[in-house]
């Protein structure tokens, strides 16, 4: 039931997105009349989403006319996550209870499931922060490096960076889902 009020929450809010985004896109090549009854709605609606985007992009230097833009990417991702959140925490939620009710095999099942979850999140911070240039030497990245290096610095020696592709992670992604499903598969 919760899975369904977030998912018509997250949809609502990428129509929304969407409408004013092709709302000001057909204002802008004259489509719609800026002034007419829709572009008015729309903007009225919409202003208090857009203004302090808009004064954000103005301060960094860029263009105030790419809010719409913005908008639409921050609903887009922050109901990708929303809904991720949602989800992993209805299933671990799920788990938990099951872990309760199986007794010490269901304990053993949570702990793998949850050092899994530990591991790919931390690969995945690893993964992001090297995008953003945030290497092992800034203190809330070390852990993440101490948690992954064990299983990526063997793939590297075997797999070498090639050029601006490096594929030791998802390997190791691969690898942690082949570790967990062959212990799930002992266990059950």
């Amino acid at each position: 039931m919760t899975m369904l009020v977030i998912r018509t929450l997250v949809l609502t809010g990428l129509a929304f997105a969407l409408t004013v985004a092709l709302t000001h896109w057909a204002v802008r090549h004259k489509h719609l009349k800026p002034f007419g009854p829709w572009a008015r709605f729309v903007r009225r609606l919409s202003d208090p989403f857009l203004v302090p985007l808009e004064r954000r992009l103005v301060s960094a230097g860029r263009n105030p006319q790419d809010a719409i833009w913005w908008l639409l990417g921050i609903v887009v991702v922050g109901g990708l996550v929303l809904m991720s959140m949602s989800n992993w925490l209805v299933s671990s939620w799920f788990l938990l209870e099951r872990s309760f009710a199986e007794g010490p095999r269901g304990w053993t099942l949570l702990a793998i499931v949850a050092v899994y979850r530990v591991l790919v999140l931390a690969l995945f911070v690893r993964i992001i922060g090297s995008w953003f240039g945030l290497d092992r030497y800034r203190n809330w990245m070390r852990p993440v490096y101490i948690l992954t290096d064990w299983l990526i610095n063997p793939i590297r020696r075997i797999l070498p960076p090639m050029g601006m592709l490096d594929f030791s992670p998802l390997l190791a992604w691969l690898l942690l889902v082949v570790m967990r499903n062959l212990l799930m598969r002992v266990l059950l």
